[in-house]
């Protein structure tokens, strides 16, 4: 049996904050915890006691809590969490009002900025009070078009603090996919810079932004933060105001912090909307917030003064779930702009310099690195780095091994998975266990994940769907305009009623690990057998002359025959050797149902603004059916390279 990359030491399993909660359980509930499987266990079988000790652990702050933990927890959605509880959600992520570093600040190389946890605070309570004299209340919704900066943190914790509901989109967006979100929930204030960095480039955004304005009749304030400019024009730009001007006159006085219900609105955010207008999922402002203080102490082993760092923009879930590193007293670290300007090595500098404790990016990210012969582990310290965290997409084994060749041997590797309808996670890391190739650690606690065959039963050890079993706090709290439920139930709860269906095609391991195979309505299915789309991926990108690669299912005569497209590196060209090349390795390390009828160059792969690839949207545009909604991708004039493919001979 293969050994586990990593183990951790006896010092660092004793100083965890895991063992530290699983003591205190067992301390105060009188129960024998001695491991994480039997922690895992007890969290799912007595969820009460769990989220309470979860609230207790993480120092929730809260004008009460009351005594009920769930209501009608047999029902999914339905389930009601801490329903006498009054809290408000920025209160709990500024908790520190010190000189310490709140927020460090990197724009590629024009901009470095620290910020204070005092600085945080005030800045917030000056916005704040801005908002209120706007007539922002509880309930109505801020907007936000901007990149992953300081005052994005500072607008969300106003917003929150105020008892409004917060949603955001990066400026890379198009005008229309702005407004196909925004559209929908009708904001009374919006927030937006005057451009970006990329890539060495400066991008205006005042262009898209006045139309953005124009395309939202319910503001009644426009608030541009100057970023590429010190005076942006804002003519043209309906009811808009500098920043500095919308907050002038208002005092850093102490927060008037709104004492809201567990599941009053936090944040609204979207669906990747491929397949028609994005659905906008409501998440609550508890369930968040207990959500990701699990997450973050007992999984990411966070502790206070720790340097968090994710690899976002605002408009990828990620954010949502960084920003909440606050409440863990860590200190966030941001970074605006390409990964990769001037070079590869940019993010690892800001580790270096910035004591970076905890490094997340994308599974494509780690994969680049390694393609573009990087070894970080040889340029830079990586002193203070204890954990490396990946999602987007599966993480295959071949970059474990780079990590742990090439980046740092002594760090926990996790590969997160889970997504914007739970703003959080399914299946997560732990610095209590070892990690084994090609696997996510554990599932995470409190929920009740199994996988389950097509007849709807439980199985180990084999591919099926990724099912959540029970009622968990992150939970959706709605679909906004939708009061019959009917979306909400349409997207979880159609496959196995009153059972959460994620949509991932995964296996639960022998470690009690789980592989993610990937999303199950992108599966092959050739002659009746499926497939998921990342295990051909991870035999076709390990080809050297492979850049990136999409697969799809294409219907053919009666049957489903497997079509690979791949992006090859800068200068190459597809030929029988190297098509051979492909199938032959896919061949030998699978099974001939992977093996690719057909291996097809493009030059560009579409994909979300997250980065995500679309596996759908090829299919759709391959069998000549339309894509509802090209703004929600971030290259979709890529779409067009695969129009005339519908009948390859």
């Amino acid at each position: 049996m293969a050994a586990p990359l990593w183990t951790p030491s006896e010092g660092r399993i004793a100083n965890s904050n895991l063992t530290a909660f699983m003591n205190r359980v067992c301390s105060q509930r009188a129960v024998s915890i001695p491991d994480y499987g039997a922690l895992y266990q007890w969290s799912i079988d007595e969820p009460q006691k769990f989220w309470k000790s979860v609230w207790d652990f993480g120092g929730i702050i809260a004008q009460r809590r009351g005594r009920v933990v769930l209501r009608n927890g047999d029902k999914m959605p339905g389930a009601q969490w801490f329903p006498e509880a009054r809290l408000n959600f920025a209160q709990n992520l500024l908790r520190r009002h010190d000189d310490s570093a709140a927020i460090i600040f990197w724009s590629e190389d024009r901009i470095r900025r620290v910020l204070s946890h005092r600085e945080l605070v005030e800045q917030v309570a000056r916005l704040a009070q801005a908002m209120r004299a706007a007539g922002v209340s509880r309930g109505d919704r801020v907007a936000a078009y901007l990149p992953n900066m300081p005052e994005t943190v500072i607008a969300m914790l106003a917003t929150a603090a105020v008892g409004a509901v917060w949603s955001s989109c990066s400026p890379d967006f198009g005008a229309q996919g702005v407004l196909d979100r925004f559209g929908q929930i009708e904001p009374k204030i919006l927030l937006g810079a005057d451009g970006y960095y990329y890539n060495g480039k400066t991008h205006d955004s005042l262009v898209k932004l006045r139309a953005i304005v124009d395309g939202l009749p319910s503001l009644v304030q426009t608030v541009v933060v100057p970023y590429v400019s010190a005076e942006p024009l804002l003519s043209g730009i309906r009811r808009s105001v500098y920043l500095r001007d919308f907050v002038a006159g208002h005092e850093t006085s102490e927060i008037e912090f709104e004492s809201l219900p567990f599941d009053h609105p936090l944040y609204i955010m979207y669906s990747s909307g491929t397949t028609g207008v994005p659905k906008c999922i409501v998440h609550g402002a508890g369930g968040t917030l207990i959500q990701h203080l699990k997450e973050h102490l007992l999984h990411v082993d966070l502790k206070p003064g720790d340097r968090l760092f994710y690899f976002t923009t605002c408009g990828w879930m990620m954010w949502n779930w960084l920003v909440s590193g606050l409440a863990a007293e860590a200190t966030l670290l941001l970074y605006d702009g390409s990964p990769f300007y001037p070079d590869g090595n940019v993010l690892f500098d800001f580790a270096d310099e910035a004591g970076m404790t905890v490094f997340g990016t994308s599974a494509k990210f780690i994969d680049a690195v390694s393609k573009a012969g990087l070894e970080p582990m040889k340029t830079h310290k990586l002193t203070s780095l204890r954990a490396v965290l990946s999602t987007g997409s599966p993480l295959v084994p071949e970059s474990f091994d780079f990590v742990y060749q090439k980046i740092k041997r002594d760090i926990c590797l996790s590969s997160i998975s889970g997504g914007t309808d739970i703003v959080s996670c399914f299946a997560l890391g732990n610095p209590i266990l070892p990690v084994w190739r090609g696997e996510l650690q554990c599932r995470g606690l409190g929920m009740r994940v199994e996988v389950f065959d097509e007849q709807g039963r439980p199985v180990t050890g084999q591919k099926g769907e990724l099912v959540c079993t029970a009622a968990f706090p992150s939970m959706p709290v709605d679909f906004w305009n939708d009061p019959e439920q009917k979306k909400y139930h349409a997207a979880y709860f159609e496959r196995f009623p009153g059972i959460w269906c994620h949509g991932d095609y995964v296996e639960l391991t022998e470690h009690d690990g789980i592989i993610i195979y990937g999303r199950s309505d992108a599966v092959l299915n050739p002659g009746g057998v499926r497939i998921g789309t990342a295990e051909v991926y991870r035999q076709a990108e390990q080809i050297e002359e492979v850049e990136e690669s999409l697969v799809i299912g294409q219907q053919w005569h009666g049957d489903v025959r497997v079509v690979l497209f791949v992006r090859l590196r800068d200068g190459l060209s597809l030929d029988v050797a190297l098509v051979k090349k492909i199938k032959d390795r896919i061949r030998h390390h699978t099974t001939p149902r992977h093996v690719p009828a057909k291996v097809i160059q493009v030059a560009d792969i579409p994909r979300t603004k997250s980065g995500k690839i679309v596996e759908l949207a090829v299919r759709n545009v391959v069998h000549g059916e339309p894509v509802r909604n090209k703004e929600a991708l971030a290259n979709p004039e890529a779409l067009e390279l695969f129009k005339d493919l519908a009948e390859l001979a």
